[in-house]
């Protein structure tokens, strides 16, 4: 399947998430006791207060914001491919999602076009169209599942590919891009630490250049499962 798809039809992405807020005791009481109730099932397996937890909230659409989305196509470029990656991030999650779902409306909206993320079927998508809800923005159509049938929606997850039909196991994408070879995007930070980041060094473009590379690192994936060389320094452009 793989081998036959046109890769240039594909848009790669990846998003980074914090907390609405820079630490628990910040946060308005009904959410306090909302919170509470939501890391019950966290606290399991961790001897962590409520408060401690928080950070980890980033990760729950009700809970968190997105302060990034990075995207990533293939063009051609005679016989080989370029990569061109582009960032939407702001303190502003309406403006960025606004301008991130305008782009897929205008770029990405022939019937054959396909979404690509790690794990992007469990997080980046949903929350995506969570968050698009919440703040009254309206869905691309590559983003509203309501009513599809499965294959109906265009979306493509490297993880699940990686799994072939496996359920039991999650594969990080340090961990996939290891077994390929692949430059690591972890080397400056990871996605525990972007919340601090965020909230603390009030650093949007360190988080933005760590979200491209996850981006690139996703379609170096795809290049790897279809047996294809990986992409040159050279062949990735930011625009």
């Amino acid at each position: 399947m793989l081998e036959q798809l046109d890769i240039t039809k594909i848009l790669f992405l990846d998003i980074e998430t914090v907390p609405q807020f820079p630490s628990f005791d910040q946060v308005p009481e009904r959410w306090k006791a909302l919170w509470e109730k939501k890391s019950n099932s966290i606290k399991r397996d961790t001897d962590s207060t409520v408060d401690e937890l928080y950070p980890r909230a980033g990760i729950y659409a009700e809970f968190g914001k997105i302060v990034c989305i990075s995207v990533g196509y293939f063009s051609s470029a005679g016989r080989s491919y370029q990569f061109r990656v582009k960032s939407f991030y702001s303190h502003n999650e309406v403006e960025l999602l606004t301008d991130f779902c305008k782009m897929v409306d205008k770029h990405f909206n022939d019937p054959n076009d396909l979404l690509c993320a790690h794990n992007g079927k469990e997080f980046d998508f949903p929350y995506i169209a969570r968050r698009c809800v919440i703040n009254k923005i309206s869905l691309p159509e590559m983003l509203n599942t309501a009513g599809k049938k499965p294959w109906e929606i265009r979306h493509l997850d490297t993880m699940e590919l990686w799994k072939f039909g496996d359920y039991k196991s999650f594969t990080s994408l340090d961990l996939l891009a290891a077994s390929f070879n692949i430059p690591t995007p972890k080397d400056d930070i990871d996605g525990s630490q972007v919340w601090k980041v965020y909230w603390e060094e009030n650093n949007l473009e360190r988080i933005q250049l760590y979200c491209q590379k996850d981006v690139i690192t996703v379609a170096q994936l795809i290049l790897s499962f279809r047996g294809e060389n990986l992409l040159g320094e050279e062949d990735i452009i930011a625009v």
